[in-house]
């Protein structure tokens, strides 16, 4: 993985001492709320309903065990003893003192950490595919990319102040892992027609109160050419980007209103000026980032036969066929650690469990340890006959729930319990669904399904793209509840559907289990949720769930 060099060093420790002082002199009173709001926004820190929140950044979701053992050791300083993996593949604390977070940053940059733009109108965290570097699919590592991107966003004069927030992901796999048709910017590695690297870019995708699907403005960008052409992409929005009503300053509503192809006319326009620049990527630059991603020390390891290593025990074989995946190299697996324990907020990890995890990361891999936009935890290298002692210790762990990619394998925003923009409580919603799911059995009947919670329009729990979202809404000062089917995040993207009239808190298990009969009555044999969704429409579910 990345590790500072004395710039990146240099950087951090300014920011830290600089923020410092700055809110020193908001707590004396010399910094007015007005003025301490962007100061405390470019370094991550928001105010909650009941405290302020601390969003820590998680460069396109990789950690390393030391960087994991601080995060325990700050929550139990500074916080109430746990963490939360949000859908951005970031950390975030929710009860940090304000007069204490310069104080968290200082040990954040310790272990080369930081929270920098991780909230206000700039180029946020880059994300990715969590299997990056170790997919069986992948068409090359996306992360040496992503580094090259946060390089040359990071404290970009120009892009500092955009007209809103922007978020890029970078995928590299056949299976896209990264939603990159639902980010402002997504850049899917293809290979062109002579069997080179090159990238489709995607833009204007989107969530929240206007959801987007992305349009491809470019099907072979050569790498040479990426940051010139994400810069002439930021420069047209920058320009032309609304900034008189926040809720249309997106780029998504750029693009939608100029139409794709006047937008691309634009930033070709731009990049001409630019394409062949200083920012132009040298083979020598690209191979520097590239050298901090190599492949660990593998070991030369036959492939076992899987099912076979499911006979030693039922419960094993469950976890084995949901939570791992398979790898590039023989004879490992990639492990997925499920934040999904019914009655604990998903993405929500205690001190201890990041402590283990850190110490199973260095046993079991190569101390390596990615987030996921899933809210869950991933080590990327596992030895395939280590599986089940690993298996075992994650048991006792409480990580081990076999639920990765069926219904409950929740992506959960924190809702009306932590944020103050909340409409309603999701936390709550999760688990009930869970308690009322709790036969595996019948959760892995009915296959892959992706449930999505977000408790404002905002979508920070995705729901516009969960094969079925929940949006917790306001109706008349009471939390209701609006449900939508058909949602998909992958590379077939597609917004979800509103099921109808939205319900009470106390409806929503009943509803999707509605629901989920209609599908089970309708779908043909192997067919997913949403194959069968797109198949009969949404007439069949309303017409069951409104009964």
């Amino acid at each position: 993985m990345y590790a500072y060099d004395q710039f990146d060093r240099q950087l951090v420790s300014q920011r830290v001492a600089q923020f410092r002082d700055q809110t020193q002199r908001y707590l004396e009173g010399k910094i007015s709320d007005e003025q301490f709001l962007p100061l405390r926004l470019q370094n991550g820190l928001y105010i909650q309903r009941l405290a302020p929140m601390l969003r820590i950044a998680v460069p396109y979701g990789t950690l390393n065990a030391e960087q994991l053992r601080k995060l325990a050791s700050i929550t139990r300083k500074y916080d109430k003893g746990y963490a939360h993996i949000s859908t951005r593949q970031n950390v975030q604390l929710n009860w940090p003192k304000l007069e204490e977070v310069p104080d968290i940053l200082e040990e954040l940059a310790e272990v080369e950490m930081h929270a920098v733009q991780t909230s206000g109108n700039c180029i946020r965290n880059v994300t990715a595919d969590q299997f990056s570097g170790v997919a069986a699919d992948e068409v090359e590592d996306a992360r040496a990319y992503c580094e090259i991107i946060r390089q040359w966003s990071t404290f970009h004069p120009e892009f500092a102040f955009l007209p809103r927030k922007f978020k890029i992901a970078v995928c590299g796999s056949a299976s896209d892992r990264a939603a990159v048709m639902v980010h402002d910017i997504g850049l899917q590695i293809v290979k062109d027609a002579a069997g080179n690297t090159a990238f489709k870019v995607i833009v204007g995708g989107g969530l929240g109160r206007t959801p987007v699907i992305g349009s491809v403005i470019n099907e072979a960008l050569e790498p040479k050419h990426l940051l010139t052409y994400l810069e002439a992409i930021l420069r047209v929005y920058n320009q032309l980007g609304r900034r008189d009503n926040k809720f249309k300053a997106r780029i998504k509503i750029l693009v939608r209103a100029m139409g794709a192809e006047a937008f691309k006319a634009d930033v070709e326009k731009e990049w001409a000026h630019i394409k062949d620049g200083a920012l132009s990527l040298t083979d020598e630059e690209i191979s520097r980032a590239q050298s901090f991603f190599q492949p660990p020390a593998y070991e030369s390891l036959p492939q076992q036969d899987m099912q076979a290593l499911a006979l030693e025990n039922a419960d094993f074989a469950r976890w084995l066929q949901h939570n791992t995946h398979a790898h590039k190299v023989a004879g490992y697996r990639i492990v997925t650690l499920a934040l999904k324990t019914t009655g604990v907020a998903p993405g929500d990890v205690t001190a201890e469990q990041l402590e283990v995890i850190a110490d199973l990361g260095e046993r079991y891999g190569f101390g390596e340890i990615r987030s996921t936009h899933q809210q869950n935890i991933v080590l990327p290298d596992v030895r395939q006959q280590d599986l089940l002692a690993l298996w075992k210790e994650l048991v006792e762990l409480e990580v081990a729930s076999p639920v990765v990619g069926t219904l409950n394998d929740i992506i959960c925003c924190p809702g009306g319990d932590f944020c103050s923009l909340a409409n309603a409580k999701s936390i709550p919603i999760a688990e009930a669904i869970q308690r009322r799911f709790e036969d595996l059995d019948y959760v892995y009947d009915l296959g892959e399904i992706e449930l999505n919670i977000s408790g404002c329009m905002n979508a920070c729990g995705h729901h516009h793209i969960g094969n079925i979202g929940i949006l917790g809404v306001d109706k008349k000062g009471q939390e209701f509840y609006q449900i939508s089917l058909g949602g998909s995040q992958g590379l077939d993207a597609s917004i979800g559907k509103i099921l109808g009239p939205s319900f009470a808190q106390d409806e929503v298990p009943n509803v999707i289990e509605k629901v989920l009969e209609t599908f089970v009555s309708l779908r043909q044999p192997e067919e997913r949720f949403l194959d069968t969704f797109r198949r009969v429409g949404m007439d069949p579910f309303k017409e069951r769930a409104y009964a």
